[in-house]
């Protein structure tokens, strides 16, 4: 061994690492059967150890019984619909593993990138990898495309880095990363984007790992207008929490191009400067900069719960190995909402 250097562990093999596969089904019966049977399939031939737990999002059809009927498959029942996040942070309560496994139940996700994007997880020691929907086969709906670009570069000024795919339904996380923002994350769809979000801009690792998308089996359950606009809303939210400046400043920036433009034009135009309305623009755009440099300076002054459990955590793994333990809930389980089958 050279000195100096300390000697390189390398991470459990994937197959040694049990892994919790949550699936959210709101009325899936005609998919939900084919996807638990391909789910099996693949996690059985990569020699995973594995769970999968069924959330039954209040389904009105037969889905909660066609997933009962697959051996070794927990079924978690809502007895009335709370919504795609909702279903999910009830699934991550109840994981018996450390690492969460969520895809959808309508077809859209294949499973043979599972295993590999486990493995990656491990092998790079990332917080959460995801499927990011960038194959050669993506089914995508041509009238969501233009709103999905619009989000994902909001997005994207917001983390300050580009995201290949920010609310992806396929992908791997640490259960105790995860509940480090279960008081933040949402409970309808918006639940990936903000997990997505909250982990880029609070210093956790975040990889993605393409793949296809295919056409979904039965009806969908997206709204598109109301969905979008709880998008960009959610987006801007989070911003606001975690990364002020970067809203604050290019809007502020903006203002002030808009002032010096309309004081310029109003010089050529009407051959006399629009003082008024050119002082009223560019005071506007100094006092929405100093709103964020203010946001941003108690934003650092005061870290948030969630940079706080993040350094805390490093501190343990720097000063040496914890006992191994079985991960315990973030949460008390709402017996009067959730029933295990």
């Amino acid at each position: 061994m050279n000195p100096g250097h300390e000697p390189t562990i390398p991470p459990p093999p994937a197959a040694s690492q049990p892994v919790s596969v949550i699936i959210p089904a709101y009325n899936e019966e005609a998919g939900i059967g084919s996807v638990l049977a391909s789910l099996r399939r693949v996690l059985e031939a990569a020699g995973l150890v594995y769970e999968i737990v069924v959330v039954d999002d209040g389904s009105q059809d037969g889905t909660g019984a066609i997933a009962r009927r697959e051996a070794g498959v927990r079924v978690l029942q809502h007895r009335e619909n709370r919504g795609y996040g909702a279903a999910l942070k009830t699934g991550i309560r109840h994981a018996r593993h450390e690492l969460v496994v969520i895809t959808d139940a309508d077809g859209t996700y294949p499973h043979e990138p599972i295993p590999p994007m486990v493995e990656r997880l491990l092998a790079r020691e990332w917080d959460m990898v995801v499927g990011a929907r960038i194959g050669e086969h993506v089914a995508i709906p041509w009238l969501r495309r233009p709103a999905k670009w619009l989000i994902g570069q909001l997005a994207n000024l917001v983390a300050g880095e580009t995201i290949p795919d920010l609310n992806s339904g396929l992908r791997v996380f640490r259960r105790s990363a995860a509940l480090d923002f279960f008081d933040l994350l949402p409970d309808g769809f918006s639940f990936t984007t903000t997990i997505t979000l909250g982990m880029l801009t609070n210093g956790y690792l975040v990889d993605y790992f393409p793949i296809n998308y295919h056409a979904r089996i039965g009806r969908s359950k997206i709204r598109p207008i109301q969905d979008t606009l709880n998008f960009i809303q959610l987006i801007l939210r989070i911003a606001l929490y975690f990364a002020p400046l970067r809203i604050f400043l290019p809007l502020s920036g903006l203002l002030l191009l808009l002032g010096v433009t309309w004081g310029v034009l109003s010089v050529v135009v009407f051959e006399q400067l629009a003082d008024v309305s050119t002082i009223v623009i560019v005071m506007a755009a100094i006092q929405v900069a100093a709103t964020g440099l203010l946001a941003e300076l108690i934003h650092h002054r005061s870290p948030n719960a969630f940079q706080t459990r993040r350094q805390s955590d490093v501190v343990i793994e720097l000063t040496g190995p914890a006992d191994d333990a079985q991960p315990t809930d973030g949460a008390q389980s709402h017996e009067n909402h959730v029933r295990p089958s």
